[in-house]
């Protein structure tokens, strides 16, 4: 039973089309959840943007939603903490005032600019620094310098750039402040000492007093402000945190808070995060390290294709599934997952490559693309959904395999994100890659990782991973099955086989527009 008088702890999850806030207790019981949605604005190829304001207003009115259900009482409300999509730039004048839209992280304009601080800098020392294995367009350097090349006036009087996390931290308190796990990925912030890198701030043409105040993840930054908790409906004690990057925050909210701890969350993307207790770097550079939203420990953290290929694969194939779900309100993937269990496991020969949209780390081929092989006479649309499971399952495995070169261990999987609500899908996941896949009962473990954070932030917890222990709770275990794992060792050695084979059908495609 969730406790009704202490703190309550909201986790808001800033995501790249919408936004949810969670209200929770002190022992992680979900007490009330809003979500709003937000469009993006892609007005030319490569650009994606979202007004500041957006964000905010959106924000406003989930919280009004949220203080309206029974349960949630605002006077009790102690802290809120931020999860965070990371890469997307807010430029502001001095009050704050945004000088632009928001570039998305999704943007792609930056090319030229990528290319110009890939060459200036040696990929050895971006990587040692960054933690980045390349510089690439997403990254908030790249589109800082495109300001400054296609829109100077606009970039001068810019008097701080700030990620989507800074932005918030000070529309409620009035500071401007950032933290680590958001800030790995800028690319002008050395994730080894903790400090602005000087030479990438040389090359963009700005300094520190252009960027916010360094904490760490789980801070205290501040109480609203009186107007911004009078717009609110909240009291003017509630605290404001530091969160993280909303795949850190994912991985706080399902317990992957201390080395050996290895989660993955699969959604549109297959999001990957291994715990280290230090800085570790790949010497063939397959994977990024970041700072975690648990002060000084650090991730090895990737993403890749997942859940969009079986969302493809729905809308596409699955419009019987779709019109049978909304007329019972249920949900069209458990329809078709229903459906690949009627196959068995292999999908009698079929096997799936699942990278619609390229690949990530390991492979990162940007060429990459999706392909279905062995198809024959038997096999139908059961066989097609098995495969996509299977897929994601071999996705999965293949980055284990690399941490494991790496020397770390891995002896259990926590899952989240939702793929998580499959259980056939995460047995699948437990027999491929032959570790035990633990599920959550929380629903959303982004908004809770958070709402841990908002909870150290006030002492309520001294460090994330006593609140973590405290807070998650483990619903399912799926302990893989020694009986599939041949099976399985022949199909992931076949679908490795395909993709290595495919390779220069992927680049020949890209060549030809396709």
């Amino acid at each position: 039973m969730s406790d009704t008088t202490g703190p309550l702890l909201i986790g808001l999850d800033l995501g790249t089309t919408a936004l949810k806030c969670a209200a929770y207790s002190e022992d992680g019981t979900l007490v009330a959840s809003s979500t709003r949605e937000y469009r993006l604005l892609t007005p030319a190829a490569d650009v994606v943007e979202v007004h500041p304001f957006t964000y905010w207003n959106k924000f406003s009115a989930a919280i009004g939603e949220l203080l309206a259900q029974p349960g949630v009482d605002a006077e009790r409300v102690g802290a809120i903490g931020i999860s965070a999509q990371g890469e997307t730039l807010i430029a502001v004048l001095a009050d704050g005032a945004p000088t632009r839209n928001a570039i998305v992280w999704l943007d792609g304009r930056a090319t030229r600019e990528s290319d110009e601080l890939a060459a200036r800098f040696d990929e050895k020392l971006f990587y040692e620094v960054t933690g980045q294995p390349a510089m690439l367009p997403t990254w908030p350097a790249a589109k800082i310098l495109w300001m400054a090349r296609h829109e100077p006036s606009t970039f001068e009087r810019t008097a701080r750039f700030l990620l989507i996390e800074d932005y918030f931290l000070w529309r409620l308190t009035g500071e401007y402040v950032s933290e680590g796990s958001l800030l790995t990925s800028t690319c002008y912030w050395d994730f080894r000492t903790k400090q602005w890198w000087p030479e990438m701030l040389e090359a963009l043409g700005i300094d520190h007093s252009r960027l916010p105040a360094i904490v760490e993840p789980g801070t205290a930054v501040g109480k609203l402000t009186p107007e911004v908790a009078r717009e609110l409906g909240l009291p003017s004690s509630t605290m404001a945190c530091t969160g993280a990057l909303d795949q850190a925050c994912g991985a706080i909210g399902v317990g992957t808070v201390g080395p050996g701890r290895f989660s993955e969350n699969t959604g549109a993307a297959v999001a990957l995060c291994a715990t280290l207790g230090e800085a570790r770097l790949d010497p063939q550079r397959r994977m990024p390290c970041h700072y975690h939203g648990v002060p000084d420990t650090y991730m090895f953290h990737t993403f890749t294709s997942g859940g969009v290929v079986l969302r493809w694969f729905r809308d596409n194939f699955g419009e019987a599934e779709m019109s049978v779900a909304a007329a019972a309100g249920l949900d069209a993937y458990d329809l078709l997952a229903k459906e690949a269990s009627t196959v068995a496991p292999g999908a009698e020969g079929l096997v799936l490559i699942p990278h619609l949209q390229g690949a990530m780390a390991p492979e990162s081929n940007a060429n990459a693309r999706g392909a279905v092989v062995g198809l024959n006479l038997r096999h139908g649309r059961a066989h097609v959904a098995r495969a996509i499971l299977e897929s994601i399952a071999f996705v999965v495995r293949r980055n284990v395999e690399v941490l494991e070169d790496l020397g770390l261990e891995i002896p259990q999987i926590r899952a989240l994100g939702g793929g998580a609500r499959s259980r056939l899908w995460k047995q699948i996941e437990a027999d491929v890659t032959k570790r035990q896949v633990l599920t959550t009962r929380q629903p959303d473990a982004a908004t809770l990782g958070a709402a841990i954070l908002a909870g150290v932030g006030i002492g309520r917890y001294a460090r994330a991973q006593e609140a973590a222990e405290e807070m998650v709770q483990i619903d399912e275990i799926f302990d893989p099955r020694p009986s599939n794992f041949d099976l399985y060792d022949e199909v992931y050695a076949i679908y490795n086989q395909t993709y290595e084979a495919l390779c220069p059908v992927f680049d020949t495609l890209s060549e030809v527009g396709s």
